[in-house]
This record gives C-alpha cells, structure tokens and sequence, in this order.
C-alpha cells in the first residue's frame, strides 16, 4: 500500500475556487491601482473567462469595488473592516489605543490614526485630550487628502506613482477645495525631506496640525499618527508646542517598531 505524503493530503484537500478568489484578493492588495479582468487574468496567468464568476462574487460580496466608467477592479472598504478585526492592522490599533491614549495625557492634546482607501482618507482611531475640551474626528470620518497632514503623509511615504493614484481616486472629502496637483506634489517632496508635516489647520482657525509617519515592513506609510494642537493661555500648565511634537513623534516611532515597520529609500522612490 502505497504510504501517503503531506504533499498529496495538500492536494487532496484543496479547494481550487477559494484559492482563486485569495490569488484575486492578494493581487489587487498588491497593486497601487485597479486592474482590468484581463489585467488580473493574465496576471495569475488564467483566462478571463476562468476568474468572471470569481470577480462577480467577490464585487456582490462587497469585497471588491468594480469603476463604472473603465470597468476597473480594486479592494473595497470592507477589507478594510475586517482587517481592524484581524492582525496585523487590527492588532496594530489595538496596540496603539492604549499608547496613544497614554501620550495624550501627557500632552493634553488629541490625537487620531489614519488610513487611506482606495483614495479616501479615514480616520481609524481617535482618543480625545484629557481637559474639558480638545479637537477629536470621529472614528470612520473622511477626510481631505491634500489639505490635511495625514493625508499627505501618508501619500509623501508612498512611491511617486502610488501618490499620484491616490490623487487620481480621491473624492474630495467635506469642503475640501480642489487639488493643485503640482502643488501637492511638491509639497510631498518636503515633507519626504522633513519626515513628517507641521501645517495651520486648512479646516479651522487656531489648530496646528501635527502629522507623523507609522510604516510598515515595506516602508511605506501604513497610517498616521496625527495631533490637532491647540494652544492653551490659560493658567493649567502643560507641554509646550515642541514638547508636544517630540511625545508624538517619538509615539509614531514606537508603532513603526511594534509593526515591524521600516523607512526605506526605495520604498518611496521614483
């Protein structure tokens, strides 16, 4: 009697379908822009008509968008959630709340995480400051790409050709003014120079937005950590501007490490 291997108890519990669908899903995660069907097709070097039944179920399971005017395919939001579920995002944040809400007892300031999706920038975590009052986003709130900090380091970490995707999907958030794409992009060389963004607040009068870098193994900015500073005149003493940039600079540092994160030149480049 012939003795069976690991190998062919692997082969006979496959199930051909279920890779397929997880070949198009590491894809697309893959790729800094949709693809085409036969863009995917060719890529896991399968017909188009093999994968049209996949692609279909995977757009009305909500976990894969389709672009209406050039019938373009590209993870959805819903990856997104479930990944705040399930290491490593999720166990990033996890990770992250209690630190964050540590600095921002220390700092007297808030703070938020944020990511982008397919173009938008969403806010992921939110810990209010101590005080009686602070500036907070809500949790699941989009915001600007190019008049926010967090949106423009996260698009400064990426490579040129990610960045200018990003600006190509983006939807402009609530009261975002239209893009100067040369502006923008220049303006993403300088943060890349500095390592992080110091802006006045393009959405309230009095805020000084502090946004800085988490990455993740690849180098590439995985989300932010982002202080909506304001300044306090009254008696209470508290962390001054430059005490307050070094507690969530060093706060984005940490999270690179628990991330296993990395900055690397290559990463960005081009």
């Amino acid at each position: 009697m012939a003795i069976k291997t690991p190998e062919d108890t692997d082969e006979r519990y496959r199930a051909p379908a279920l890779e397929k669908g997880l070949d198009i899903l590491e894809l697309l995660a893959s790729c800094g822009e949709g693809l085409s069907q036969g863009d995917i097709a060719r890529s896991l070097d399968r017909s188009p008509n093999e994968i049209y039944r996949m692609l279909s179920t995977l757009v009305r399971r909500r976990y894969v968008t389709r672009t209406a005017a050039d019938d373009r395919y590209s993870l959805s939001l819903r990856m997104f959630s479930l990944s705040q579920r399930h290491p490593p995002v999720g166990r990033l944040i996890d990770i992250a709340l209690p630190m964050i809400r540590s600095v921002t007892n220390q700092a007297w300031q808030s703070c938020h995480l944020g990511m982008e999706n397919n173009g938008d920038i969403v806010i992921v975590a939110s810990v209010d400051s101590p005080g009686n009052w602070g500036l907070t986003l809500r949790v699941g709130s989009v915001i600007g790409l190019a008049n926010t900090g967090t949106g423009r380091v996260l698009a400064a970490f990426r490579p040129r050709s990610e960045a200018i995707t990003m600006l190509e999907r983006h939807k402009r958030a609530v009261g975002e003014p239209e893009i100067d794409k040369k502006a923008f992009l220049t303006r993403l060389d300088e943060i890349r120079k500095q390592g992080f963004e110091i802006m006045p607040s393009a959405t309230t009068v009095g805020v000084t937005n502090l946004a800085f870098p988490v990455f993740d193994p690849h180098g590439r900015a995985i989300t932010v950590v982002s202080c909506p500073y304001l300044e306090r005149i009254d008696s209470l003493e508290v962390p001054d501007f430059d005490a307050v940039k070094v507690l969530y600079s060093d706060l984005a540092a940490k999270l690179t490490e628990q991330y296993g994160g990395t900055l690397s030149a290559d990463a960005i480049a081009g």
